[in-house]
């Protein structure tokens, strides 16, 4: 078998990272121009279709996928390399058959999941076009779960590009097509949703190139004969073992981290429902105010996508160490990794939170006014997102994986009830949703906290993951926002153009800052820069010791 070099977590981290980014730019793309095109009442059924999807979605693919990286992980570590073949194949066939089951369920009853679930009756034809896009990421799914367990995260940075590159082509294209041949905001939703079937079709065509040119074993019991096939599958775990295996790491995995995309589903019910039966709105007013806690939502998942290597790739990382026994070096991966995460989420939260209204202005010109206030409120929200993702990393790799489906469960009840109270209030309305978020996410972290304390030896220490980079993060707000004011005052930002060049002035002083402020003050050191691709270079050229 041709095996690919794997790479640290880091460096694993930092080339996935380097996906999410190009991810991310090709999603503005998407979800900015998409939000314009469709409006703020078209966006509303964008992302009620997104947040069916994402239910099964992340059912399909959050845990099993983490649980098989997993299974890889220990497998490799012990040199069991017909055990990992078995994984993958039991893995494949079981994920298919979950995503079969899915996208049958999207297909035959979009106007019940539309209009009973989401009160949102126009979102239907966005729901069905979702379902065949769910079949193929439960398939692809597997391919990238066998590869991050091989501790190879290249594969699955480029599948990943690929896969958005062609959702933002075709899903771009088919819905400003529909529009212009006199289809309605409904059809043209649907449209840009297809576009993510599109992709994922690119997706699953390339991983299944690269695993049979790069992981070649899959066949080769077949070809010794029987002799040779039972001979390479002695000591190797049954069918039924793995599958049990598969479900008791992943299906805790799976229903926490389902409570989020739950939550997402049953915040547009209960908006919508809120909005329209408690607060006074009409249907097209809540679908409007919907639609831009939506745009905002966009926006406030960035921090969290940053982040997101970062436990992907820690998991197999702290799998492989506890597997060999090494202890000590699973506790410092776990510790490490979240005090990178508090040094990159902290000031892409603060920067939401200052620079709220410029960048809504920016990017959403027309759209409704209470925008930069959901997005402020979401900036501080982000934050906690990304604590609590790597959190519950460190919990599910250590063998913990159902104490972050308690606080997820816990949290979401919590969001729930701040948002059945507070967006039936008039005056607060939509801003209701992002409170709830902000509540429901610090009690996660808080609960996070605990559950670590009470699970590891020796666990992290609040004050030095967090503290330096919060001060940082502080300097860099206070400073951005005077920036920002002085640019206003010295050229004005009434319209879309001086708006832009204010908001670059503010943001490349935040860059500045927040880099010097992270040196001075030790938030970033010369052994964190290590662990990345090309971080020596860097450390050497800033002085960082």
């Amino acid at each position: 078998m041709a095996r690919t070099k794997g790479q640290n977590y880091m460096h694993g981290a930092a080339i996935l990272t380097v996906g999410v980014i190009i991810m991310k730019l090709l999603g503005a793309i998407y979800k900015i121009p998409l939000g314009n095109i469709l409006g703020d009442e078209g966006y509303s059924m964008f992302i009620s279709a997104y947040s069916i999807y994402n239910i099964f979605f992340t059912l399909a693919t959050a845990g099993l996928p983490v649980a098989l990286s997993r299974l890889v992980a220990e497998a490799d570590a012990n040199g069991r390399i017909e055990q990992e073949e078995k994984t993958f194949r039991v893995a494949l066939c079981t994920f298919a058959i979950i995503g079969t089951v899915f996208a049958a369920v999207m297909f035959l009853f979009p106007n019940w999941l539309a209009a009973t679930y989401l009160e949102n009756p126009d979102a239907a034809l966005s729901i069905k076009a979702m379902a065949p896009a769910i079949l193929l990421v439960c398939i692809v799914s597997a391919y990238r779960g066998y590869c991050q367990g091989n501790g190879n995260m290249i594969p699955t940075t480029v599948d990943e590009v690929l896969e958005v590159f062609f959702k933002v082509i075709s899903g771009l294209v088919l819905s400003v097509l529909i529009l212009k041949m006199g289809g309605d905001i409904p059809k043209a939703s649907a449209g840009a949703i297809l576009g993510v079937s599109i992709g994922s079709v690119i997706s699953l065509s390339y991983m299944v190139w690269y695993k049979h040119k790069n992981y070649e074993i899959l066949a080769a019991p077949h070809t010794s004969g029987i002799m040779g096939w039972r001979e390479n599958m002695r000591g190797v775990d049954s069918t039924a073992v793995i599958v049990k295996n598969i479900f008791t790491i992943g299906l805790p995995i799976a229903l926490g981290a389902c409570v989020l995309a739950i939550l997402n589903s049953v915040d547009s019910k209960l908006c919508m429902n809120r909005l329209q039966t408690a607060a006074g709105f009409t249907y097209k007013e809540a679908k409007i105010l919907y639609g831009v806690y939506g745009k905002a939502q966009t926006l406030f998942n960035l921090p969290a996508a940053i982040i997101t290597p970062l436990t992907i790739s820690i998991v197999p990382a702290i799998s492989g160490a506890i597997a060999s026994n090494k202890h000590g070096e699973a506790k410092t991966i776990a510790e490490d990794a979240m005090r990178v995460a508090a040094v990159l989420c902290m000031p892409m939260g603060m920067g939401l939170i200052v620079m709220a209204k410029p960048i809504m202005d920016i990017i959403y010109p027309s759209s409704h006014q209470s925008g930069a206030m959901l997005l402020a409120i979401m900036g501080a929200a982000a934050v906690f997102v990304c604590l609590v993702l790597m959190e519950n990393a460190a919990l599910q790799a250590s063998g913990k994986e159902r104490l972050p489906m308690y606080s997820m469960i816990i949290g979401g009840l919590v969001k729930i009830g701040v948002n059945w109270v507070l967006v039936a209030n008039p005056r607060i309305n939509i801003h209701g949703a992002p409170i709830g978020t902000l509540v429901s996410y610090m009690t996660m972290c808080a609960l996070n906290y605990c559950f670590m304390c009470r699970a590891l030896e020796d666990h992290p220490s609040i004050k030095r993951i967090v503290s330096r980079p919060l001060i940082c993060s502080a300097i860099m707000g206070v400073c951005t926002w005077a920036v920002y004011g002085v640019c206003g005052r010295l050229i004005g930002h009434g319209d879309w153009k001086h708006t832009v060049l204010c908001f670059g002035a503010a943001a490349v002083s935040a860059v500045v800052v927040y880099t010097v402020s992270a040196i001075c003050l030790r938030a970033v050191t010369k052994e964190d820069m290590a662990l990345i691709p090309g971080g020596l270079k860097v450390a050497r050229f800033l002085r960082i010791h």
